[in-house]
């Protein structure tokens, strides 16, 4: 008969390994990169409204996004842990 600790316990001593990702830059990629980062610090400096606008929906999104984990969170944390 098999016993179940043992089972539990070679489960649990089972390392998982993580893998690295190599992730290249390029010259485009930095390129466009920069431009977006540029454009967004030039229309601060400049107030304009499209920026404001940006930012209002930014914090929207963040707001709405923590209402759905707030409400999800305990329904699908077992299937987290899995």
């Amino acid at each position: 008969m098999i016993d179940l600790d043992t089972i539990i316990e070679e489960m649990l001593e089972v390392e998982e390994s993580k893998k690295t990702t190599l992730t290249h830059i390029t010259r485009q990629t930095k390129i466009l990169k920069a431009t977006g980062h540029l454009a967004s610090t030039q229309a601060r400096k400049r107030n304009d409204p499209l920026y404001k606008k940006m930012l209002y929906h930014r914090e929207l999104y963040y707001k709405y996004r923590d209402l759905i984990h707030q409400k999800y969170a305990p329904r699908v944390r077992s299937l987290a842990r899995r």
